[in-house]
């Protein structure tokens, strides 16, 4: 048994990772395999040697990482448990392969992508959501593929937010296929807006965070904002615009040929979806199909989220790796 003590140089830092009443010291000694006393400004550590070594370099690492993050005033549990996984990554590796170096520090946001009308500031939180955002500034489309949580329809719509704002683009399309539950849009009452709303509602969720309620329902009626299923695109040229075609694991290989051949003049499209949630028959979903065909070609993106890129409730990784397990 080997027994350490580590001081942070960051007050606000240390108050962070032990959270309220301490709970985050708790989730630190099952996730680290060690004991973990708070004093002072730092932990006491107590357990098998290598693991309280892996576990004093953690909190280096967590250190060195807050220095240098843009976004260090929102830094949370899941940030700490990302870095985390990343430092297990690399001792696996070293173990795997002794000549490979070793990363320096772990990733760490380059650059915002919004400021929300609430003042938050929005990052990405892993290195997949960094490449992500990257790829609609590179590319004309961008291809996500993952499962759920891993901010593929939230990171979009704040990236499309980000674009309107600074002129990049004149208007946002959400379109979304309207297959759910097998209803057709016919059957729902209202106008073409309020029969798509319900299938739409992630959407205008993101939406809302990102701009407001109020900026949201002011750019739908200026069109600057506009709402329409798959089956509306056919016939449209969009220019000066971001598309943002969510749930594309329910479209069909026609419906993603046309909705990718209306892109217009400096325009960009996004296309994401998840594999493991197709609605459609069997065979009839296209996603997978366009993502090969697509592959390697310029000016198109491809970006594939893990369960380690899920930002939503630790509960949720749980539950996407069981069903993989069915």
């Amino acid at each position: 048994m080997r027994k350490e003590q580590f001081n942070f140089e960051n007050q606000d830092l240390y108050r962070k990772i032990c959270g309220i009443n301490d709970e985050g010291v708790k989730i630190l000694e099952k996730q680290l395999e060690i004991d973990i006393i708070p004093r002072g400004n730092g932990f006491q550590v107590e357990g098998e040697s290598a693991k309280v070594e892996f576990a004093l370099d953690f909190f280096k690492k967590i250190e060195a990482n807050y220095r240098e993050r843009p976004d260090r005033d929102f830094i949370d549990s899941f940030d700490f448990a990302y870095i985390l996984k990343d430092a297990g990554k690399e001792l696996r590796k070293k173990k795997a392969r002794e000549n490979e170096p070793e990363r320096s520090t772990p990733w760490k946001p380059s650059d915002k992508i919004l400021t929300t009308y609430r003042g938050k500031h929005i990052f990405p939180r892993t290195r997949n959501q960094e490449i992500y955002f990257r790829s609609f500034q590179d590319n004309l489309i961008t291809f996500a593929l993952g499962p759920a949580g891993t901010g593929k329809t939230f990171l979009s719509v704040a990236t499309a937010c980000r674009f309107l704002q600074v002129g990049t683009i004149d208007k946002i399309i959400l379109t979304r296929p309207a297959v759910e539950a097998g209803e057709n849009l016919g059957f729902l009452p209202g106008d073409l807006n309020q029969k798509v709303d319900p299938y739409l509602r992630p959407v205008y969720d993101a939406l809302n965070e990102c701009i407001g309620p109020e900026k949201t329902q002011e750019y739908i009626s200026l069109t600057k904002i506009e709402i329409a299923p798959v089956a509306f695109m056919r016939g449209r040229t969009l220019s000066n615009a971001f598309i943002i075609l969510d749930e594309a694991q329910n479209c069909t290989l026609a419906q993603l040929k046309m909705i990718m051949t209306r892109l217009g003049r400096n325009s960009r499209m996004c296309i994401s979806g998840d594999s493991t949630q197709i609605d459609l028959d069997h065979g009839r979903s296209g996603l997978e199909k366009v993502v090969t065909l697509f592959k390697n070609t310029d000016q198109i993106g491809m970006v594939f989220f893990g369960k380690e890129d899920i930002t939503r409730h630790p509960l949720v990784e749980v539950i996407v790796r069981k069903f993989e397990e069915l």
